[in-house]
């Protein structure tokens, strides 16, 4: 019997591929988690909480609706680790990375995945980028792991093997923006040890910026001038987010005696440094956002729907879309004709695309934010926080998470799979898609505003 023709066998999109393995592996540590030898019996392990568990590592989210340090065993830790960093890498990264390594090969089909998921800017660099990403992903994880783990040893005084195992799950948690961490409290016990926050905070900046920053900064060194458009783009917006945030948060609970009031002034500083660094990307928490001020809750929610960059380990729409959005306010003020930066015109599909991220991004928080309202009953404030939250993949809570229905969970578990692979597949399908026409509509102008 002869073989179909080639062209009658299905290929599959890009982005199907990344949600078939973001899923796959989301059911694979669901599945690992819900065996006895992974949870200690100290809480009520159900499917729905292994499956949120490990929806929220594979995400690198960091909610949890049980207590990570207490409820699961080592066995269990270690699965949540690789989780994280399966999720932090990308699937298709490694997948992409594996067949380099085997066969040295890469075709045209598997370029285009691998770009979708690590962001290059074309297929030429894909190689490179893929290369790269296991070395520099190594690097900072066992620098912040070596570091870690030797403060955990001389300072705490930690023996050996438990300063070795902290020090390599929070490196990793930490590079991989997913904010679990092996302390009951997460990292407010450490709220008077300035030096682990700064070690977290800086391997969570590594991770947020996204590989083709790292890439580029690497080539460049300080060269502004050399830098793509992208790159100056992220690094000046996270430079203004955190020093924003820092100082917003450090004044904003300075005298509140449930966060950083009880502190001396250079932890309450770097208590502050830290919020603005965690509160965008990773979800660890050394202070009690339950017990934060409103005016805290609020910049958080909005810190954490911004995110880091994009190809980075974080979440949120990103701060590049972000950055299109405010200069296409201000071309539209100064009334130019064209969107631009640092000499450079941003073509009309970023900003469409940018646009329709940021909306479709927000209706998805405003949608999870009604469900919640709706199951809870929870104030709507704890709501857009949690929902957000759970979209932008950061992982803070007001300490609300434990407390949700199944329905809730369930919400949140959508918000966080579309919250990792919706702004890569939709980007991947806006694309994929783009092609040119010849015929144009004749041009007719609503009244807006």
């Amino acid at each position: 019997m002869p073989k179909p023709p080639r062209s009658q066998v299905r290929n599959y999109h890009p982005a199907q591929i990344i949600v078939f393995g973001f899923g796959s592996v989301i059911l694979a540590g669901s599945a690992l988690l819900m065996l006895p030898i992974s949870h200690t019996g100290s809480a009520d392990i159900r499917p729905i909480t292994a499956l949120f568990t490990a929806t929220s590592a594979v995400c690198v989210t960091g909610l949890a609706t049980v207590e990570t340090a207490t409820s699961w065993t080592t066995f269990g830790h270690v699965v949540i680790l690789v989780l994280i960093q399966l999720g932090g890498l990308g699937i298709m990264s490694l997948a992409s990375l594996a067949g380099i390594l085997i066969s040295h090969r890469l075709g045209l089909r598997s370029r285009l995945r691998a770009q979708a998921e690590t962001g290059a800017l074309n297929l030429g660099d894909v190689r490179t980028v893929l290369r790269g990403v296991l070395a520099v992903t190594l690097f900072f994880e066992g620098l912040a792991a070596t570091t870690l783990t030797l403060w955990f040893m001389f300072h705490h005084h930690y023996n050996p093997s438990k300063a070795i195992w902290n020090g390599v799950f929070h490196s990793i948690s930490a590079y991989n923006n997913a904010g679990f961490a092996l302390f009951e409290g997460n990292l407010v016990r450490f709220a008077h040890d300035p030096f682990v926050l700064i070690v977290i905070a800086l391997a969570i900046i590594a991770g947020g910026i996204g590989f083709p920053v790292i890439l580029d900064l690497r080539r460049e060194r300080f060269r502004f001038k050399a830098w793509t458009l992208h790159t100056k783009l992220v690094v000046i917006m996270t430079v203004a987010l955190i020093l924003i945030g820092t100082t917003f948060f450090t004044i904003s609970e300075w005298d509140n005696p449930a966060t950083l009031g009880p502190l001396n002034s250079a932890e309450s500083v770097t208590g502050g440094f830290f919020a603005a660094i965690t509160d965008r990307t990773a979800g660890f928490n050394a202070l009690d956002y339950g017990s934060a001020n409103e005016s805290t809750v609020l910049i958080t929610t909005i810190f954490m729907f911004i995110g880091a960059a994009p190809a980075g380990t974080a979440g949120g729409v990103k701060v590049t879309t972000i950055a299109v959005l405010t200069l296409m306010v201000w071309s539209e003020m100064r009334g130019d004709p064209d969107v631009s930066a640092f000499g450079r015109r941003l073509p009309r599909f970023s900003q469409r695309q940018s646009l329709a991220i940021f909306l479709l991004g927000l209706g998805a928080t405003l949608v999870g934010t009604v469900v919640l309202i709706t199951t809870g009953p929870f104030e709507i404030g704890a709501a857009a926080f949690e929902a957000a939250s759970a979209f932008s993949t950061t992982g803070l809570t007001t300490g609300i998470t434990p407390l949700l229905k199944i329905p809730a969970q369930l919400i949140l578990i959508t918000l966080m799979f579309l919250g990792r692979v919706g702004p890569v597949t939709l980007g991947t399908a806006l694309v994929l898609r783009e092609r040119g026409r010849l015929f144009r509509y004749p041009e007719e102008r609503p009244m807006v505003g």
